[in-house]
C-alpha cells in the first residue's frame, strides 16, 4: 500500500502527535505495540502514512524526534514538512512481533476501505493475528459494515481478539463463536490457546469447539484425498498410456518412456521461450494449447527414430531391448542437460491454470490439477477412438493379436511398429506437458515415473486401456489415503506390496486377454 493509496476511518480521526509518533518509533516492543494499537484506534491519514513508512523500514529516530526518510531527505512525519536529519539519528528496527503488528495495524486501517474484498482481506488477516487492544476498531468497523460477507469476518476476528482476553466469561463466548467457524484457521487459533490456557471450564469449552470444528472438517479432508488419488492418478494415467502400447501391446520393455515424457516438457518449456520472446504478451496464455502438439510431435518423432533405428532389430529379445533402452535413456539425459543444463527449469502455469475452486472451508481444488484431469480423459477417449475406430488402430491391434496372418494379408508390419511405437512416444510426451505444470521440468523428471508406469500397465492388464484406467486411478486414490496416516513413503511401500500379492493372486492384471492370444 502507498503513501496515497488511503482510506478515511469511520468517525473523526484524530490527527497524530510527535509524542505518538516517538512512542511506536523507539522504546521496547510491547510499549511500541501498545502505541502502534492506540494510534490505530483513531488513526488519519498522517498515521497512516508514517506506518507505512515503518513497514517499508524508511523512519529514523533521535531522543526526542522522529523522521521519514523519503529519497534520501527527511520528513516531519506530524507536519509532513522537510526537516534535517541530525547524524546522531537511528534507523527504526523492527523486529518480527513488531513487523506482525505493523501488517495487523495496516489491515486494520483497511476496515474501512470502499473496496468490499480489500476489507474481508483485512478482516482475515486480523482474525489471523488477534489482539484484544484493536476490539475497539473491530467493533466499530462491525458496526459500519453494510456486507454480510464481510460482516461475517468481522464477527470472526471480533471473536479471534476476545479468544486471549482476560475476562473468563470472554475467553468462553469467543470459544462457542468460534466453533462456528469450520476453518483449519480457527482449529489452529483454539489449538494455540488451548495449549497456554489454565482454566478448566474453558479448556473444555475449547475442546468441545475444536472437536466441533474436527467433525465439519471430515469430509472435506476426505474429499481432498479422493481428488488428489484422482489427480495423482490421472497423472499415472498420463504416464502409462504410451506404455499400454509399447509395452502392453508392442511387448516392447521400454526404459527409455521417462526420457519421452522429459522430452516432452522440455517442449513445453521451448514454447514458453518462443511466446515470451517472439510473440505479443497477450498471448503468452496460450503458449500451453501451442506446447501440446508440439511436445506431442517431438517426443514422437524421437520414438520413431528409436524404434526404427535400433528396437526394431530387437523384437523378441526382451533383456537386450531393456538393456539398449536403458542406455538410450542415459544418452537422452545427457543431451538435455549440454542443451539445457543440469539444473531445473521454470514452467510457469498461464493464467487460466492459475488459483482454484474453493468447495468447503478445508477443500480447494487447483486448476492445473483440474485441467490435467480433463486432459487425461481427453487423451484416453482420443487413444480409445484411434485404436478402436481407426484404420492405423485395426492394423496395430491386428499385428499385436497375430503377426504373420496380418503380414499375409498385405499389412505392412515394419511400418505399423513403427507408428504404434511414435503413437506412444507422442503420448508419453503429453504426459510430460502436462507434468511440465504441476511440478519441476529437470533431466530426471521421467525417472519419478517410469517405475508406477509400468505398475499401473501390469495391474491393468497388458494390452488393456480399461485396466490401465482403473489401475491408475486405484493405485493413486489407494497412495493418497494410505499416505494420509502413514505418510509418503511408508505409502509407496505399502502400494508396492499390495501390487506384488495383487500380481500373485491374478497375473494377468485386473482384464485378462482374450483371443488367440491368451490361448497360445
Amino acid at each position: 500500500m502507498g503513501v496515497a493509496v488511503l482510506w478515511a476511518l469511520v468517525g473523526q480521526a484524530q490527527a497524530l502527535t510527535s509524542q505518538q509518533a516517538l512512542a511506536i518509533a523507539s522504546g521496547d516492543s510491547e510499549s511500541r505495540v501498545q502505541a502502534l494499537n492506540q494510534a490505530v484506534l483513531d488513526a488519519d491519514a498522517k498515521t497512516q502514512a508514517f506506518i507505512q513508512a515503518l513497514a517499508d523500514d524508511s523512519v529514523k529516530f533521535t531522543e526526542d524526534k522522529v523522521f521519514i526518510i523519503k529519497d534520501d531527505k527527511g520528513y516531519d512525519p506530524v507536519t509532513g514538512a522537510e526537516v534535517t536529519v541530525p547524524e546522531t539519528a537511528e534507523d527504526v528496527v523492527n523486529n518480527n512481533y513488531m513487523r506482525s503488528a505493523l501488517d495487523a495495524a495496516q489491515a486494520a486501517l483497511r476496515l474501512t476501505s470502499p473496496d468490499e474484498k480489500v476489507r474481508a482481506e483485512a478482516a482475515d488477516a486480523l482474525f489471523k493475528d488477534p489482539d484484544e487492544s484493536r476490539l475497539a476498531l473491530v467493533e466499530k468497523a462491525l458496526a459500519a459494515e453494510k456486507s454480510d460477507a464481510v460482516k461475517a469476518k468481522l464477527e470472526m476476528a471480533r471473536a479471534a481478539s476476545l479468544i486471549s482476553s482476560q475476562d473468563k466469561s470472554r475467553r468462553l463466548q469467543a470459544a462457542k463463536l468460534l466453533a462456528e467457524s469450520k476453518s483449519p484457521d480457527t482449529k489452529l487459533l483454539l489449538n494455540e490457546r488451548l495449549s497456554t490456557e489454565d482454566d478448566p471450564q474453558v479448556k473444555a469449552a475449547l475442546k468441545t469447539a475444536i472437536a466441533d470444528i474436527d467433525a465439519s472438517l471430515v469430509w472435506g479432508e476426505r474429499l481432498a484425498a479422493i481428488f488428489s488419488g484422482v489427480s495423482l492418478g490421472s497423472v499415472l494415467l498420463l504416464a502409462a498410456l504410451g506404455l499400454a502400447i509399447t509395452y502392453g501391446l508392442m511387448g516392447v520393455i521400454n526404459m527409455a518412456h521417462g526420457e519421452l515424457m522429459m522430452i516432452g516438457a522440455y517442449a513445453t518449456y521451448v514454447m514458453q521461450g518462443v511466446f515470451r520472446s517472439y510473440l505479443p504478451e497477450a498471448w503468452f496464455s496460450f503458449y500451453l494449447v501451442a506446447a501440446i502438439p508440439v511436445a506431442f510431435c517431438a517426443s514422437a518423432l524421437v520414438g520413431a527414430i528409436l524404434e526404427r533405428g535400433v528396437i526394431r532389430f530387437l523384437y523378441g529379445r526382451p533383456l537386450e531391448t531393456l538393456l539398449a533402452t536403458w542406455g538410450i535413456s542415459l544418452v537422452l539425459q545427457q543431451l538435455v542437460r549440454s542443451f539445457f543444463g543440469a539444473q531445473n527449469v521454470g514452467v510457469e502455469n498461464p493464467s487460466w491454470m492459475s488459483g482454484g475452486v474453493q468447495l468447503m472451508n478445508n477443500l480447494t481444488l487447483p486448476w492445473n490439477r483440474i485441467c490435467i484431469v480433463i486432459f487425461a480423459v481427453l487423451v484416453l477417449l482420443a487413444m480409445g477412438w484411434l485404436i478402436g475406430r481407426t484404420r492405423l488402430g485395426l492394423f496395430v491391434r491386428g499385428v499385436t493379436q497375430n503377426r504373420p496372418i496380418a503380414s499375409c494379408m498385405g499389412v505392412n508390419t515394419a511400418r505399423i511398429d513403427t507408428y504404434a511405437f511414435a503413437l506412444g512416444s507422442g503420448i508419453a510426451g503429453l504426459a510430460g506437458c502436462a507434468l511440465s505444470q504441476i511440478g519441476n521440468v529437470g533431466p530426471d523428471l521421467g525417472q519419478s515415473y517410469i517405475v508406477d508406469s509400468f505398475m499401473v500397465v501390469v495391474m491393468g492388464g497388458v494390452g488393456q486401456l480399461a485396466g490401465t484406467v482403473y489401475a491408475a486411478l486405484g493405485l493413486g486414490i489407494l497412495n493418497k489415503f494410505i499416505e494420509g496416516w502413514a505418510g509418503a513413503v511408508l505409502a509407496k511401500i505399502a502400494v508396492l506390496v499390495f501390487l506384488i500379492v495383487f500380481i500373485q493372486k491374478r497375473p494377468q492384471g485386473i482384464f485378462a486377454v482374450k483371443g488367440r492370444s491368451a490361448e497360445a
